[in-house]
C-alpha cells in the first residue's frame, strides 16, 4: 500500500459524460468548458467497445487532447487508442488486474467507503472517486453518503479522493474542505446555460478552498 499521502498540484475537475452518449452535446459542453476541466470521462455503458473507440475518435477530431479524455470501464478499449486515462467502475476489471496492463496509464476506481479507497489504493489506483456526496438526479431514492464519509475516506486513503455526486458550485468548496482533491459533475454542466462560466464557478470555487487548506 502506497505508505505517504499523495497530494495533487491543483484541485481537480471531472466532467462525467451522460449515458446515452450524444456526442453532439458532448463535444459543445466539453468544448466550451475545456479550459477548466482536467478530465472528461466517456461513460456509457450501452456502448460496445466500438462504439466506445469511435467517440473517442471524434473528441480527438474536435480538438480534445488525449490526456485529458479517460474511458470509463473498458481497459481494452483505452489501449486501443493509447489513452492515458481509465477510470475503473465496481464492476470493470478489478485494479490489481489492470495495473499490470496498464503501465504508464493513469489508473483510477470508483469507491463508496474509506475501505473500498484503501484497498484500490493498494492494488494500485492512482486516485479514487467518491460518491454520491449529496442527493442526486441520478440516483433517485439513494440518500447522499455525506461529508462525513467523504471526510472519513479522503483521511484514510493515501491517493487523491475526488467527489462526486450532486456537487453544485456552491458545495465543492466544502468537498475540498473535507479532503476531497477535486469533483466530478455531470448534469450541472449538461443542463447549464452556459458551460463554461459553470466550469469556472466550480474551479473558483475549489481553488480558493484549497488555499485555505494549505
Amino acid at each position: 500500500m502506497t505508505s505517504k499521502k499523495i497530494m495533487l498540484n491543483t484541485p481537480e475537475l471531472h466532467l462525467i459524460s451522460i449515458s446515452p452518449i450524444h456526442v453532439s452535446e458532448l463535444l459543445r459542453v466539453s468544448l466550451s468548458a475545456l479550459p477548466y476541466l482536467d478530465y472528461i470521462h466517456v461513460r456509457d455503458k450501452q456502448l460496445t467497445a466500438k462504439g466506445q473507440l469511435e467517440v473517442i475518435q471524434q473528441m480527438l477530431e474536435a480538438g480534445i487532447p488525449l490526456s485529458q479524455i479517460v474511458v470509463n470501464d473498458r481497459l481494452d478499449v483505452a489501449l486501443a487508442a493509447r489513452a492515458m486515462n481509465v477510470h475503473l467502475a465496481g464492476h470493470s476489471l478489478p485494479v490489481d488486474a489492470a495495473r499490470p496492463l496498464a503501465t504508464g496509464v493513469r489508473l483510477g476506481r470508483s469507491v463508496h467507503s474509506a475501505k473500498e479507497a484503501m484497498q484500490a489504493a493498494a492494488d494500485g489506483a492512482d486516485y479514487c472517486l467518491f460518491g454520491h456526496v449529496y442527493d442526486t438526479f441520478s440516483k433517485p431514492g439513494l440518500p447522499g453518503r455525506g461529508l462525513a464519509a467523504l471526510t472519513a475516506t479522503a483521511q484514510a486513503c493515501p491517493v487523491p479522493v475526488i467527489a462526486i455526486g450532486g456537487i453544485r458550485p456552491d458545495h465543492a468548496g466544502e468537498v475540498i474542505r473535507c479532503g476531497a482533491q477535486g469533483v466530478a459533475v455531470m448534469t450541472s454542466l449538461f443542463h447549464a446555460p452556459d458551460p463554461a462560466e459553470e466550469a469556472q464557478a466550480y474551479r473558483k470555487a475549489m481553488q480558493a478552498a484549497w488555499l485555505e487548506r494549505r
